[in-house]
């Protein structure tokens, strides 16, 4: 038998949307493991966050609204969640593959000494081994690995690789003790600005994404932005456009930049490049608007619209927002 152990990550009185699928998928997982689906929620915030996370199908919310955890470095947080892995027992730990996530999943994996799965999009329990499928190469390759025979397993999980589906029967809230013995120094200061558009890129489940083809940098909040939020989405760019001083690297999708999976991806103005298309060749269906019929996203679209971006966006922003009134 095993638990599940979702790490709920959050920050300034926003939750990763990963988390809910997070939650999702470990009922599922617990089920075939024969064991319960916990969670660990730590910092400013996490009592309400808690509150929320009882509407999935958690068995035990373990909470610590401890400042440490929000003003130092993830220090507080690796001794919080081996305390909760240590109580409960052998269990799969699944974190956000976020770069905060990233970080927790390495230091926790070495604590306890566990084997680990990265940027996994499929979890799949096969007799009494867990494995994950994972995209390798810019997605040319697909691997699948099963964690090693071990008391715990640390799995981070892509976002939007599973849908999150409430219908939880208010899971138990108990409340971490903090560990003793523990004193840290490395305090932040502030956070870094660049990563502040990660959120709404990497878990949007649309992204409207522009390039060279846009000329300059007003397009994107006047042609763009309009129809990512007409969608529900968010904005994103070529490298050629975050190199040219456009956006902020934030925005960046691609080989050097954010790998996104939205459920439809608009290309406006982007030739598709290999190192762009190995950042969004996971999206559910791919849109490219384009004036060069021949350019390489067109190989790999689903829908191709040749023509002009400055005519053609502002008319689907209006369709967009006229079927939704």
């Amino acid at each position: 038998m095993q638990h599940v152990i979702v790490f709920a990550e959050h920050a300034n009185g926003t939750t990763r949307k990963v988390t809910f699928e997070l939650a999702t998928q470990a009922r599922k997982l617990a089920d075939e493991l024969g064991g319960k689906a916990h969670a660990v929620v730590l910092g400013a915030g996490a009592g309400a966050l808690a509150e929320r996370l009882q509407a999935y199908p958690l068995d035990v919310i373990h909470v610590a609204q401890d400042d440490d955890v929000d003003n130092f470095l993830i220090d507080p947080a690796i001794d919080y969640l081996e305390a909760a892995a240590n109580g409960i027992g052998p269990s799969v730990i699944l974190l956000p593959n976020t770069m905060y996530g990233r970080d927790i999943a390495g230091r926790i994996a070495a604590r306890l000494r566990a084997g680990m799965l990265a940027d996994v999009v499929d979890i799949a329990v096969d007799g009494t081994s867990v494995r994950g499928t994972s995209p390798k190469l810019g997605g040319a390759a697909i691997t699948t690995c099963a964690l090693r025979d071990a008391r715990y397993g640390v799995v981070t999980v892509r976002p939007n690789a599973f849908a999150a589906e409430p219908g939880g029967a208010a899971a138990q809230v108990v409340q971490l003790a903090k560990p003793t013995g523990k004193s840290y120094k490395m305090s932040i200061e502030s956070n870094v600005e660049e990563a502040s558009g990660e959120l709404g890129l990497e878990e949007a489940p649309v992204v409207v994404a522009g390039g060279r083809g846009l000329g300059g940098p007003e397009p994107f909040q006047t042609l763009l932005k309009p129809l990512a939020d007409a969608l529900g989405g968010a904005v994103g760019a070529s490298r050629a456009a975050a190199d040219a001083g456009w956006v902020p690297y934030s925005l960046q999708i691609g080989q050097t930049g954010k790998t996104v999976s939205p459920s439809l991806y608009v290309a406006v103005g982007i030739s598709g490049a290999i190192q762009h298309k190995v950042g969004m060749r996971s999206s559910g269906t791919i849109v490219a608007i384009n004036k060069d019929g021949g350019a390489p996203i067109t190989e790999f679209s689903d829908l191709v619209v040749v023509g002009d971006a400055f005519a053609i966006v502002p008319e689907l922003t209006n369709l967009v927002r006229a079927a939704k009134a």
